[in-house]
């Protein structure tokens, strides 16, 4: 399972495996995933995965965060088109609901948006609909071998920070 790829992607990063959270409910959205980890659903770094000309990458962003379209053409230099869910597992290495940055396959380029900077500590999934790890952001930026961080996201701004 994908859990279990996360779990070896951290043990060969030197992340305690014991520091990932599973929850006893679903946190497969934004608003299950805060719930569960009891924040406001900004905190939690969802991770959208688009197909573009140069192969498939990942766009991690705050839970209240939406891509913005003529933004995200102008870094891409193409339309956003996000992988559908029957694509994800094999493109990406993880099934919808559990997609995150950690134990991908190879050739999948991860960014991390500015909305997420907002916080001192983030919640991104890892591999699974049920679990998560609380990181900062220089941390996250790390771990998901991150290519850089970009601006690309709307409707955050001026948002709690809580």
């Amino acid at each position: 399972m994908s859990l279990e790829k996360v779990r070896a992607y951290f043990a060969a990063n030197g992340v305690d495996t014991g520091r990932i959270i599973e929850f006893p409910v679903s946190s497969a959205t934004v608003e299950l995933a805060a719930g569960a980890a009891g924040v406001i659903p900004a905190r939690i770094a969802k991770t959208l995965s688009f197909m573009t000309p140069d192969g498939p990458v990942l766009i991690v962003a705050a839970g209240d965060a939406r891509v913005d379209n003529s933004a995200y053409k102008a870094f891409f230099h193409c339309k956003a088109k996000m992988l559908g869910r029957d694509e994800a597992e094999s493109i990406i290495g993880h099934a919808p609901g559990g997609v995150c940055p950690f134990g991908i396959n190879p050739g999948v380029r991860v960014y991390l948006d500015v909305s997420l900077q907002r916080f001192p500590t983030v919640f991104p999934a890892c591999g699974s609909s049920n679990s998560a790890i609380e990181l900062d952001c220089t941390t996250l930026f790390t771990l998901s071998r991150a290519e850089q961080w970009i601006d690309v996201c709307k409707d955050w701004r001026g948002a709690p920070e809580a």
